[in-house]
């Protein structure tokens, strides 16, 4: 129930409750005319969107006491209902503090009518009818509340997810395209000095920058291919690909020797793409900024702690100006709990990522 609702409802029903008070009143009929007229004048300026906090307990308070008046010393007046719907009301609009003085003046005026005005056991019943309504309807305030919380937290999840997901797949694809152009480019370049003096080899070049290229071209329709369908099974590379990883890099000339410690078999899926990608970033990283520049690749599982260990013996170039390669093989190994460290190392330059058990 929104609060728009109760501030129309709430009044309306009270409204009703006192129209049956003045129909059963004892009191005269003119003075339980003015008292009903006077009982509504005040409903209507409750029901205005700026009626709130004490304004509001100040009408409540006015309308109970005009209750009270038109069913003075009657238990059976069914107007009495309507000090149940104020406490109800007080309940759901109010901050807790003041609904519980909407209905304690609602329960002492129902104790002063039993104490001082007649000993009939029905107040007891418009105590208890009282003091529910009061609680009933705070109790389904904050349960509004708590509900109203959650969806925006989960609101936020909901996006949080979707911008996480969208730095996912841009890493992706930056990983996926710059090592494809970095080291196709490198093919062609070899493939141009060597056309003149050995076509072969620059036929040998050319092919295998032909090769990668039309990977590069499937790797990259798979991860649209996410984008488009999130649930859609695509190939990830991992630790099985690392071999053929390798291999890629010496074809252009840049001497790597990898050691693996452990047993990578272990390692789970996206385990096995976050060591893939951080060797992928990394190696391209060492033949963009140092090309030909020897590379020593250590992969370790111990304890169930995995560590990525690329060492160039030169010195790298200018990083570049947005550094999404490094940010990226960052946000991957802290996505599992892990670390990557980067920077110059004895005469090179040293990436390190571990990821924990």
């Amino acid at each position: 129930m929104t609060t728009r609702t109760v501030r129309l409802a709430a009044p309306a029903a009270v409204a009703l409750f006192g129209v049956i008070a003045v129909a059963l009143s004892e009191r005269t009929q003119g003075t339980a005319l003015i008292a009903g007229a006077a009982l509504i004048a005040v409903l209507a300026g409750t029901a205005m969107p700026r009626s709130e906090g004490w304004v509001l307990v100040a009408g409540q308070a006015t309308a109970g006491g005009l209750l009270t008046v038109l069913c003075h010393n009657q238990p059976s007046n069914l107007g009495w209902f309507g000090i149940c719907v104020l406490a109800g009301w007080a309940g759901f609009a109010l901050p807790a503090r003041l609904a519980a003085v909407v209905t304690s003046l609602g329960v002492v005026g129902f104790i002063g009518q039993w104490l001082a005005l007649s000993d009939e056991p029905g107040w007891g019943a418009w105590i208890v009818g009282t003091l529910f309504s009061g609680v009933a309807c705070s109790l389904a305030r904050r349960q509004q509340e708590l509900l109203d919380q959650l969806r925006e937290a989960q609101a936020g999840l909901a996006m949080r997810a979707a911008a996480e997901e969208r730095n996912r797949i841009a890493h992706d694809l930056h990983d996926v395209i710059g090592h494809a152009l970095t080291v196709s480019l490198l093919h062609i370049t070899s493939a141009r000095l060597a056309l003149a003096e050995d076509p072969a080899e620059a036929g040998d070049a050319l092919a295998e920058a032909e090769r990668l290229s039309q990977q590069s071209l499937a790797d990259v329709r798979a991860v649209v291919g996410l984008m488009k369908d999130p649930t859609a099974a695509a190939p990830l590379p991992g630790v099985g690909q690392i071999d053929e990883l390798l291999e890629s890099f010496r074809r252009v000339g840049s001497p790597v020797e990898c050691e693996v410690v452990g047993d990578l078999s272990g390692l789970t899926a996206t385990e096995g793409m976050t060591v893939y990608r951080i060797l992928q970033e990394a190696l391209t990283n060492v033949v963009r900024h140092a090309p030909g520049s020897a590379a020593r690749v250590l992969v370790e599982v111990v304890d169930g702690r995995t560590r990525v260990q690329v060492d160039s013996a030169g010195a790298p170039g200018e990083p570049s100006p947005d550094g999404a390669g490094l940010t990226g093989m960052r946000e991957r190994a802290e996505a599992m709990g892990g670390r990557v460290t980067a920077g110059p190392w004895g005469s090179g330059w040293r990436v390190e990522a571990v990821l924990p058990p």
